[in-house]
C-alpha cells in the first residue's frame, strides 16, 4: 500500500491567510497537532502546535517561521516509509506530494494506524514467537522455511535491534496455536526462542487490544 491510497478525505490544509487561532481550532477539531500550509498547490511546510504557541496567534500562519519544511512523503511512498517519516518528525499528519512536488493531500496518524492494524494480522488467530538471534544470522527466508517445515505459516514479522548489542529480537505471528514442534525446530537450528504466547493465553488479549484500537480510531 502506498501513500496516495492512504489520503485522509475530511481534513484540508491551511492557507497562508489562516490565523494561528484558526489553525489551533482545526487541530482541536481533528485531534491533531500538525497541519500542512499550502499556497495553491505548493507545499510550504508543516506547522505544529508549538510553532503557533511561539508566535502571535492573531497573525496569519504565512508569517510564521516554520520548524518543519521537509516533513512530507511522495505519493508513491510505501506504507512503511510513511510510518518512518511520521515517526522521524513526530507528526500527527503528514502531507503527500506528487512527482512535481505539488500537494495532493495528507495522511493522518489515526488513519495510518487503522490501515496498519488491518494489514498486520493482529486480528488473526494463532500464536506469537519471540526469537533472539545475532544480527548477522538473521534471515527471514530461513525463519520462514523452519516454520513451514512444520506445516505452519508466518502471518507477519517484526525485527527490533537490541540497543548497544549485535543482537536482534524477531517477533513472529504464526497461524497455528500449537507451536511446540516449531520451537523444537528452531532449537535444532540453534535459534533461541525467548518466549511464546498461545492463542488461549495471549491471542485473546491481542485481539481485544486490536478491537479497542479499531474502535478508538473509528470515533
Amino acid at each position: 500500500m502506498i501513500a496516495r491510497e492512504l489520503l485522509t478525505t475530511d481534513m484540508i490544509p491551511l492557507r497562508t491567510s489562516n490565523t494561528g487561532h484558526e489553525a489551533l481550532g482545526i487541530m482541536s477539531d481533528f485531534y491533531v497537532r500538525h497541519l500542512p500550509i499550502v499556497n495553491n498547490e505548493q507545499l510550504l511546510g508543516v506547522i505544529s502546535e508549538d510553532d503557533i504557541l511561539e508566535h502571535n496567534a492573531d497573525e496569519p500562519v504565512g508569517s510564521y517561521q516554520l520548524s518543519l519544511h521537509q516533513a512530507y512523503v511522495q505519493a508513491n511512498a510505501h506504507l512503511y516509509e510513511v510510518m518512518g517519516t511520521m515517526s522521524e518528525f513526530h507528526l500527527t499528519v503528514i502531507p503527500v506530494v506528487d512527482d512535481e512536488g505539488r500537494y495532493i493531500g495528507l495522511i493522518s496518524q489515526s488513519d495510518l494506524l487503522f490501515t496498519f492494524a488491518r494489514l498486520g494480522a493482529f486480528s488473526e488467530s494463532g500464536s506469537i514467537l519471540i526469537l533472539d538471534m545475532n544480527r548477522r544470522d538473521y534471515s527471514l527466508a530461513l525463519i520462514a522455511r523452519i516454520v513451514e517445515s512444520e506445516n505452519a505459516s508466518v502471518l507477519s514479522s517484526w525485527i527490533l535491534a537490541v540497543p548497544d548489542s549485535s543482537r536482534v529480537t524477531v517477533t513472529l505471528k504464526l497461524n497455528r496455536q500449537d507451536v511446540q514442534a516449531i520451537i523444537a525446530a528452531f532449537e535444532r537450528f540453534e535459534i533461541v526462542v525467548k518466549a511464546s504466547f498461545q492463542e488461549d493465553t495471549y491471542g485473546n488479549v491481542l485481539r481485544e487490544r486490536y478491537e479497542s484500537l479499531i474502535s478508538y480510531l473509528s470515533i
